[in-house]
């Protein structure tokens, strides 16, 4: 799949001098994710990835947990009504026996590139129980220091966004802060579903012993996804939200926002934070 990046012919000006050059944008395009072959949504999301993020939107709703519990995941060939293939429908096929969630016009609809499921009736609908043993409140062990390099090593590592400055990202790494994945999407949640999608086929969740670093803020969507795939420390660059603040207290999920160089604030799960000994004075 490519159609990543696209070519668009600009006037640029630059300190009153003006003339025309060639720009590349992040490309955003939707994807309408279907289970056993009936719609159940809509996202606009950078092509790429697109099986891991199909899946990985399935997790996060509660629908798989396990890679046995998915067949297969395939294109849409005659998607349009020339019989075409856009690459934009992606279908899922459950294993015998998987509950198909129910498909009503409070679930089939469109999520947008910067927030997670929007539409859904009340807050106790988004907060699907998680199929995830409870994560361990001593692992992983981690310090300031540890937590302070993973922001410039995301930074790294986003390929896309250094030719376009217009992405998000999300990486996992390990409890001693190597990278184990990244990836980029114009929207935070669709990156975080690449990544738990691609876990989900590799047969690796939980993902606990690992670190979920993304590159905004912690909304509730991005916590509900990190505790859905048994993640037990999320951090942001930026703020997290109230609900994700209470969404984190509830599961045990640690959450650290404003992660910026040496600084950062824990909401929740202090108990992973291994505090360094403050300096004798």
């Amino acid at each position: 799949m490519g159609r990543v990046t696209e070519r668009r012919r600009v006037l640029r000006i630059r300190d009153g001098v003006a003339g025309h050059r060639a720009d590349t944008l992040v490309a955003e395009e939707p994807l309408e994710i279907r289970l056993n072959g009936r719609p159940l949504a809509i996202t606009m999301r950078t092509p790429g990835d697109d099986f891991d993020l199909a899946v990985g939107f399935l997790v996060s709703e509660g629908v798989v947990a396990r890679a046995e519990e998915v067949v297969s995941v395939v294109y849409c060939a005659g998607a349009t009504a020339d019989g075409s293939n856009t690459y934009n429908v992606v279908d899922v096929a459950l294993a015998p026996g998987v509950p198909m969630p129910a498909i009503t016009l409070e679930r089939n609809v469109y999520t947008t590139s910067s927030c997670g499921l929007c539409g859904k009736a009340g807050l106790d609908a988004v907060r699907t129980a998680t199929r995830m043993p409870p994560p361990d409140p001593a692992r992983p062990r981690l310090t300031p220091g540890l937590l302070s390099v993973l922001p410039d090593r995301l930074r790294a590592a986003q390929a896309v966004f250094e030719r376009t400055g217009g992405l998000h990202a999300a990486a996992l790494f390990s409890e001693d802060g190597e990278l184990v994945d990244v990836r980029e999407d114009v929207g935070r949640h669709n990156a975080v579903d690449k990544l738990v999608g691609r876990a989900l086929r590799e047969d690796r969740l939980p993902l606990a012993d690992t670190v979920l670093m993304v590159s905004g803020r912690a909304s509730f969507e991005l916590a509900q996804k990190a505790v859905m795939a048994g993640v037990p420390v999320l951090a942001a660059v930026s703020a997290p939200s109230s609900l994700a603040v209470d969404l984190a207290q509830e599961t045990g999920l640690t959450l650290v926002g404003f992660l910026r160089g040496s600084s950062m604030n824990v909401y929740a799960g202090e108990e992973r934070i291994a505090l360094e000994p403050s300096p004798a004075r």
